[in-house]
């Protein structure tokens, strides 16, 4: 039996999962999507921060990205997110070819397609965890009922139902995370980003986050790109690439 993943009491259990609504789409073992990276060379300025990166991960594949400090590694999972625009070569996620998104097709990827972890949480410091939770489905077009109800589950399976009305301040570096995992799979996203999602943590929390997100993937089957310096969350990965320069390296 999981453990729920709480700092302080150990012994409690988690529930599985919240299953989606009848008319939503049941997440399965194979449910995440196919990424295809080809030629992708990205700039700021004269900066060249990638160059000619291909890469090519199957649907539910967990792949972990590393390299030192500036090799692009940021950079490569904003662009697949969509939160960067494409300046040369091409990035299919699934159908969509995201350097072809515009305007509200390119909202709705980010609400919709894809989930995303930071280091620094990015929560919103006015809102309560439960709040924040709500504000991905808010902007996807759920009820308040519905997504009031999804993030009460959601803050239950982390552990921190008892903190749902806490604001970000109030709560732990590990208690914000575990908010964040859960707000970026309440519209369950078919492909998941995190970037250093431990970066921020003591080594028992970021074995709790760590395992956190194997539960997701292991149950709805996204697909997972994490980038990361720390060796152990790059072994829970499939496959590892390196970064080096702006160069992808197997």
């Amino acid at each position: 039996m999981v453990r729920r993943l709480t700092q302080v009491d150990h012994s409690k259990h988690v529930q599985p999962l919240p299953r989606p609504d009848a008319a939503a789409v049941t997440p399965t073992p194979t449910g995440g999507v196919p990424v295809i990276v080809d030629g992708l060379c990205h700039r700021y300025g004269p900066l060249g921060v990638l160059a000619d990166v291909a890469l090519d991960l199957d649907p539910g594949e967990h792949l972990a990205v590393t390299g030192p400090s500036g090799a692009g590694k940021s950079t490569l999972l904003a662009l697949v997110g969509g939160l960067d625009g494409i300046q040369a070569g091409s990035i299919q996620v699934g159908e969509q070819l995201v350097e072809r998104l515009r305007g509200a097709e390119l909202a709705d990827y980010r609400r919709r397609t894809v989930g995303f972890v930071f280091q620094h949480f990015g929560l919103l410091e006015a809102l309560t965890a439960r709040e924040n939770v709500e504000l991905a489905m808010a902007l996807a077009g759920q009820s308040r009922p519905a997504r009031r109800r999804r993030a009460t589950d959601l803050l239950e399976r982390v552990g921190l139902e008892e903190r749902a009305a806490h604001r970000p301040a109030a709560l732990s570096g590990g208690e914000r995370q575990r908010v964040a995992i859960a707000r970026a799979i309440a519209n369950r996203p078919a492909l998941l980003l995190a970037d250093e999602p431990t970066g921020n943590l003591d080594e028992d929390t970021a074995w709790q986050v760590l395992q956190l997100l194997s539960e997701v993937r292991a149950e709805t089957g996204c697909t997972m790109i994490v980038v990361t310096h720390n060796p152990e969350v790059a072994r829970r990965a499939d496959r590892r690439v390196r970064l080096s320069r702006g160069r992808l390296i197997a």
